[in-house]
């Protein structure tokens, strides 16, 4: 099966993997890669204890993903929809959350 990791703009492909078993391990392939994932279409995705350390994900929406233990350090949320998502654990430290939607974020 073809796993797609889509813009939430205009639904263009920014990653895929034929490989991959979720779209979750596609996420963490296109982070092996270094495809960047500003823009990203990540609502709801399974993203717990993964290290996004460092990731562009400016743009990126994450409502209602499952961020719980992720390493987010020094990552770029600039504009991130981050609405609803529970943040329990998640390493922030020196993340860019400027103009980012934390609507319901915990």
């Amino acid at each position: 099966m073809v796993y797609f990791v889509k813009s939430r703009y205009n639904d263009s492909v920014i990653f895929e993997s034929k490989t991959a078993t979720s779209l979750r391990d596609a996420v963490l392939k296109a982070v092996e890669s270094g495809a960047n994932l500003s823009g990203a279409n990540l609502c709801g995705v399974d993203l717990s204890g993964v290290d996004l350390s460092g990731v562009d994900l400016s743009g990126a929406n994450l409502c209602g993903a499952n961020l719980f233990g992720a390493d987010l350090s020094g990552a770029n949320l600039f504009g991130a929809n981050l609405c609803g998502v529970h943040l329990s654990g998640v390493d922030l430290s020196g993340v860019d959350l400027s103009a980012a939607n934390l609507c319901g974020a915990k």
